[in-house]
């Protein structure tokens, strides 16, 4: 395994970390969760992202029973607050939404501190000021080690960075924004103004849900063992208006597959080195229901794709690529 500093911040995190939406959070059984985070951890992985909406809570409690069993200084854990946690209605980024939710993943996960808070979205109706404010005690009270954000605008990222110079507030260290071959929206704009404000990205989907393994085919159902196959993920897919498995996409797809065998790699391999290239990516956050998929995802660690590679990749999806 390999590290890079996330940002200007304190922390330093495994250059693929181990998400827990869709896995740990209900997708798979718990004792299978438990295995999975544990080959996390064998393999070098340091950094575990969760959110207390996962699962409502489950997630993070299921992750700080795995985490018990190894040192405190070997894992980092990042975890988000903004969505209803469960049937409960209130939400956002208030000082007082912040208090209350950072003391219940802070229970949940059975630490005394948070490596990486983050705000899952940006909140429209709270001041950025007050969240910023609010966020900023929580680091000086010695329950937040350093704070993020996940899928915010540059035009927030510049916001927050100038209130939190003129007020000498903790400033944000990391940018979770959804990033792979076939969504590269951050690219331009977000990826710009992290560079500017000294802000890593921890990106999630680097395999497009899935998609990037190659194990969808144009014309045939999921394969039934596969998260495509739940309820959850099609509900996700739906509210996202974003088909990752229509036809057109997936035969794009395909003609990656000879790219990849020509290069000695699987698709996911391929998919994450391709990510990992980019020197504004500090991590990139996989998920997985099986403990050799993390083996054999970690294989991407220091792979370095040649530009012929990169053209062809071009070439086979730059048609069904998200830009903007």
């Amino acid at each position: 395994m390999r590290y890079r500093q996330l940002g200007n911040g304190p922390l330093q995190v495994s250059e693929i970390s181990f998400g827990t939406w869709l896995t740990v959070a209900g997708g798979i059984a718990h004792d299978q969760a438990i295995r999975c985070i544990h080959a996390a951890l064998d393999h070098g992985i340091t950094l575990f992202d969760t959110a207390n909406q996962y699962g409502a809570g489950e997630a993070e409690r299921v992750l700080g029973e795995a985490l018990r069993a190894y040192p405190r200084d070997q894992y980092l854990i990042a975890t988000k607050l903004y969505f209803p946690v469960g049937d409960e209605p209130d939400h956002g980024l208030s000082a007082a939404q912040i208090e209350k939710q950072l003391d219940c993943s802070l229970k949940r996960l059975g630490v005394d501190c948070i490596d990486l808070y983050q705000c899952h979205r940006y909140d429209q109706e709270t001041p950025l000021h007050e969240t910023l404010w609010a966020l900023d005690r929580a680091v000086r009270a010695g329950k937040v080690r350093a704070i993020g954000f996940s899928e915010w605008t540059a035009e927030q990222i510049h916001a927050s960075d100038r209130i939190a110079g003129d007020c000498a507030y903790t400033p944000f260290s990391s940018s979770q924004p959804q990033y792979s071959m076939l969504w590269r929206k951050p690219e331009d704009a977000v990826f710009a103004a992290c560079a500017r404000h000294g802000i890593g990205n921890l990106v999630f989907s680097p395999l497009a849900h899935g998609v990037l393994t190659g194990k969808y085919l144009p014309g045939a159902p999921p394969p039934a063992d596969s998260r495509a196959a739940s309820e959850q993920m099609n509900l996700f897919m739906e509210t996202a208006g974003r088909h990752y498995r229509s036809d057109y996409l997936l035969a794009a797809v395909e003609k990656l597959k000879p790219v990849a065998a020509d290069l000695g790699l699987t698709m996911a391999q391929m998919a994450l080195a391709w990510v990992l290239r980019r020197p504004e990516v500090s991590s990139a956050i996989i998920g997985a229901s099986r403990p050799e998929q993390i083996e054999q995802n970690v294989r991407a660690i220091g792979v370095t794709l040649p530009a012929e590679a990169l053209e062809r990749i071009d070439q086979a999806i730059g048609e069904v690529v998200v830009r903007a």
